[in-house]
Parts: C-alpha cells; structure tokens; sequence
C-alpha cells in the first residue's frame, strides 16, 4: 500500500484516481494465472499467494494439527457466530437442491443440469480488509 502524507491540494485529484481495468484486461489475467496454475501445479499458487497476499508459505494443505491449533485461538463468541453463519448458509443452500433438469431446446438437442460430487478442490478466495464467511 502505498502511503501519501500531508499530498499538495494540486496532487489531489491525481492522487484520488481508480485505476480502471476493462473486463477484457481482468479476463485476460485471469486466464494466464489459470494456465499457469495448470502447467506448474503448487509451484504456481505458492507464486501467486506471495504475489497477491504477500505470504510465502511453507505448506499450502493445512494440517489436522494446525487446525486443533487455530480453534484454540478463536474465542468462544466467534466460534457461535460462525456457527450461526454456518447454519444460515446451510439452510439457504439446501433450499437450491435440485434434481437433475433435462431440457430439450430443439428436436434432438438435449441439455441438462446436474450436480456432481467432487472428491477435493482447491479455492482462493480474496477476502480484502472484511472476509466474510458466507464467501467460503
């Protein structure tokens, strides 16, 4: 973060400028760290962590033991909170189950809608300065 003190009124207007991305400038972005992500595996979340968090980690799975760890840091009003949160989502998901849906658009096209499990995935997901649970 880049830190201005005590800026002259002139520089003011300038300072106080977005940048802006087109979509197709974030699209574009976006893509190049998914390949990378596919060519190099771990090495290449490792890289973009750094990049974009600013942490270099040793692991990225967490461990059983880690997580015991974690649990005994967080005070017990949290954890009810989170776990209101958690039961709020979970009702408001389980409200979206949905068999599997078979249309068909035209005479011999046929599409459909169905959920699969999947046994493991990987998420990142930039939580800026107020993460909220509901985002994972």
């Amino acid at each position: 973060m880049k830190k201005i003190y005590n800026p002259q009124p002139e520089t003011w207007l300038e300072i106080c400028k977005r940048p802006t991305q087109t979509f197709s400038d974030v699209e574009e972005t976006v893509k190049q760290i998914f390949k990378k992500v596919q060519q190099k595996g771990n090495k290449a979340i490792a890289k973009y962590t750094s990049f974009f968090d600013g942490v270099t980690l040793e692991n990225i799975q967490v461990t059983p033991e880690e997580i015991e760890l974690a649990k005994k840091e967080v005070a017990t009003e949290l954890k009810k909170a989170i776990q209101l949160a958690k039961s709020n989502i979970e009702q408001f998901h389980a409200a979206q189950k949905t068999d599997k849906i078979v249309v068909e658009t035209t005479i011999g096209v046929t599409c459909w809608q169905e959920k699969r499990p999947i046994q493991k995935v990987g998420l990142y997901i930039p939580g800026g300065t107020a993460p909220l649970f509901s985002t994972v």
